[in-house]
């Protein structure tokens, strides 16, 4: 499906180098929408529980994502999408495997455990990139890698009355990491020869299969039981994943992939403002200062210069 004819056909653009700041933006912007996934999943477990349980919510995300980018695919292309390559079927694989594992994760070990491991995957993306891909980060990249790392540890946990988990729980959530790292890669391959909103549809249709034979494998049920069920599903899919998750894809093809990693980290730092807003659940000074050195951490990852002439 990555045959020279794909290749060839003439979508690609440059991005001028007054604009090279703006891959960067979306990729950051991106992590600031799917920060609003993991409070959205809370809501749905804590009042919809009896509805979907955690796999069926990630299902019905993707589903509902899918239909509203093929439409901005004719929108905005004015044509079909062009097939997917494999790359971006690989992306999709590990990017609904990771939720899945997240979650799975998440009812082994503590939520401040979990949420650690899977983000170092985030960081660990720009290793995988020098690796295969010969994008040796800046020498900045190092500096912001370890702040993140140790910004993430101090948010994740820094809170009060922790509790060690379980192994199975952490090893579940460092699963989800190598499948967060794989599908940054993947994702980045898998843009070089298709444009951003074909690729994040093509990543949805994926997606959705992989989440529904999760969902089996998991024992939950598929449909639920009133159309209230479908609400925190239906918000996931506009705001997590086609603004989020489409905004970070798109914006892979103007960034590094180690800078990508790190934009990212916005996630957690979203999650606990307004999960300290929202579930009146302030954050510790440790806490706190982790948010802050993971702000200066993005701050340095997007100082690296973008890559250019990839898809738009």
């Amino acid at each position: 499906m990555t045959d020279s004819s794909q290749a060839a056909v003439p979508d690609v653009i440059s991005l001028p180098a007054s604009r090279s700041w703006l891959g960067p933006l979306m990729v950051l912007s991106g992590g600031v929408c799917i920060g609003f996934a993991p409070i959205g999943l809370r809501i749905g477990v804590e009042q919809f529980g009896n509805e979907l349980g955690p796999q069926a919510i990630a299902m019905w995300r993707y589903i509902f994502a899918t239909p509203i980018l093929f439409a901005l695919v004719l929108l905005i292309r004015r044509r079909l999408p062009r097939p997917p390559n494999l790359f971006i079927i690989l992306a999709g694989t590990f990017f609904a495997i990771d939720i899945g594992l997240w979650h799975w994760a998440l009812t082994m070990t503590s939520v401040s455990n979990a949420t650690f491991i899977v983000n170092l995957g985030n960081v660990c993306a720009g290793l995988v990139a020098w690796f295969f891909l010969r994008e040796r980060p800046a020498n900045v990249w190092f500096v912001a890698a370890a702040l993140a790392v140790a910004g993430a540890a101090a948010l994740s946990l820094g809170g009060p009355g922790l509790h060690n988990g379980g192994l199975k729980g952490d090893l579940f959530a460092l699963a989800a990491a190598c499948f967060v790292a794989g599908y940054m890669l993947c994702s980045k391959l898998g843009r070089r020869n298709l444009s951003g909103i074909e690729a994040i549809f093509w990543l949805s249709v994926t997606e959705s299969i992989v989440a529904f034979l999760m969902v089996q494998l998991a024992g939950e049920r598929p449909v639920p039981l009133t159309p209230n069920g479908f609400i925190i599903p239906l918000l996931l899919a506009v705001v997590a994943h086609v603004m989020g998750q489409g905004l970070i894809v798109s914006g892979l093809g103007w960034t590094r992939t180690s800078v990508a990693g790190i934009l990212v980290l916005s996630q957690p730092v979203v999650a606990a403002a307004v999960a300290w807003k929202l579930f009146e659940e302030p954050l510790t000074a440790l806490q706190a200062a982790g948010a802050a050195t993971i702000l200066v951490a993005v701050w340095l990852a997007q100082r690296e210069r973008a890559p250019r002439n990839q898809a738009a």
